[in-house]
């Protein structure tokens, strides 16, 4: 979790993007299989508390610095609430509540727009209009690649799911601005630690609300195991230890545009994994979207 100073800037800016993303999108299948057999904030504040202990553990053993104030702290651990709490929160109540992985999709890949629009305002982060390009090509090719999907549903499906697609909104929302406040406050420390602090400000935020609005139902069965394994080890550590160094060593509009590979990602493995369809406009749809994050990313 700690930057590796033999590793080239070059090898890392080429290989943590694709790694992190082929990661990231199996979050979602991840929280479709845990919907079976949890409850949402139940089973992300359990996997918070295993992930930081993993953490702590790791950090003790290696004798990682903490962060020297307690300004630090408190940083470490909003960001915690915005990245963790709010938007994994949210997604995963979410889809446990009625939402489509699909709509969820869509809902994520408004991510990059927000981030674009936002960069300037709160992080002077120009954006060009080959960028602004990108976004909108990203964009494009994510409605073509769920459009077969997106186009089963109607109006009595989402009416009856407002409240999760708020949520969901709520939670895109958060790792937007969690985004920007990792990039401006905590730029510096060893992400063990910081990481650490992070699921602590989380658990914090998750856990009372499980206590308050769920029976906090945990039906310990092989794939519920299996699902945690992956969330702490895959997504919790491998995935955020990603994130957090794509956002320190890179513009947060390029890190955000990742977001529009995760739903073609999502869409081939579930084609893998659940021989879902996918058609030739599919396709291409992801083709136009790696397009668009090619734009979108350059440097």
């Amino acid at each position: 979790m700690k930057e590796n100073p033999r590793l080239p800037a070059s090898s890392f800016d080429r290989l943590a993007p694709l790694t992190f993303v082929l990661l990231w999108s199996t979050g979602w299948i991840s929280a479709r299989y845990a919907a079976f057999d949890a409850d949402a904030l139940t089973f992300l504040s359990l996997r918070f508390a295993l992930a930081g202990l993993v953490l702590l553990l790791y950090a003790k053993a290696a004798g990682a610095a903490w962060p020297g104030s307690r300004a630090q702290w408190g940083h470490a651990m909003v960001s915690g609430v915005l990245l963790h709490a709010v938007y994994l929160g949210g997604v995963w109540w979410a889809l446990r509540h009625g939402v489509s992985t699909t709509l969820s999709g869509v809902i994520a890949a408004l991510q990059p727009i927000l981030t674009a629009l936002l960069a300037p305002l709160l992080i002077g982060e120009r954006i060009s209009p080959l960028r602004w390009l990108g976004v909108f090509c990203g964009f494009a090719g994510i409605v073509v690649v769920l459009s077969p999907k997106f186009a089963q549903l109607d109006a009595g499906q989402i009416s009856a799911t407002l409240m999760p697609l708020i949520i969901n909104v709520i939670g895109m929302i958060g790792v937007t601005l969690g985004t920007f406040y990792q990039k401006r406050f905590i730029q510096t420390g060893d992400l063990r630690t910081v990481t650490f602090l992070q699921y602590i400000g989380a658990i914090a935020v998750t856990l009372p609300l499980a206590f308050l609005f769920e029976d906090r139902v945990m039906n310990w069965t092989p794939t519920l195991i299996a699902t945690m394994a992956w969330s702490v080890l895959a997504l919790s550590i491998g995935a955020i230890a990603l994130l957090l160094l794509i956002i320190r060593r890179g513009a947060v509009s390029r890190y955000a545009a990742l977001i529009y590979l995760v739903p073609p990602a999502v869409a081939l493995e579930a084609w893998l994994l659940f021989g879902e369809s996918l058609s030739p406009l599919q396709i291409g749809g992801m083709a136009l979207t790696v397009l668009g994050v090619a734009l979108a990313t350059r440097r």
